[in-house]
């Protein structure tokens, strides 16, 4: 059980380190640009949506790695054990759309559960960074 939560702690860090130094970046490169102050936010909201899907593909790799590794659990339902099929339930999840079509067994639950908080949260800090990048631009 320490293994299963130490590689979520892992997975769960690198995706919030990752959500962070996008929305740094990203806030320092806005105020810097020569552009209209509506582009600026285009902008952002196109940083934050890669931002997202990088995140989306660390859990991608997590639940691929879980699949394949004896002792981690599985994933099944309509699932062909592909990077591609992991991507897909990871998008679904850390939206926290779930169609259900695949379904995690064993431990692979518990990093199922905490994609689902962690998307929560990364989702709306960047609404939040979206909303005081249009306040702070926007007259």
């Amino acid at each position: 059980m320490v293994k299963v939560v130490l590689l979520n702690s892992v997975v769960v860090a690198v995706a919030v380190i990752v959500h962070y130094e996008f929305l740094f970046q990203m806030s320092s490169m806005i105020q810097k640009m020569r552009i209209m102050h509506r582009f600026r936010i285009v902008i952002g909201v196109f940083g934050a949506l890669v931002a997202h899907g990088i995140e989306i593909w660390i859990f991608a790799f997590a639940y691929y790695f879980m699949h394949w590794e004896e002792g981690w659990g599985h994933l099944e339902g309509n699932f062909t054990g592909s990077l591609m099929d992991c991507a897909y339930f990871s998008f679904t999840t850390f939206t926290t759309l779930g169609f259900g079509d695949i379904e995690p067994i064993g431990n692979l639950r518990y990093l199922t559960g905490i994609e689902s908080l962690t998307g929560l949260v990364l989702i709306t800090w960047t609404a939040s960074f979206l909303y005081y990048e249009m306040q702070r631009f926007w007259e």
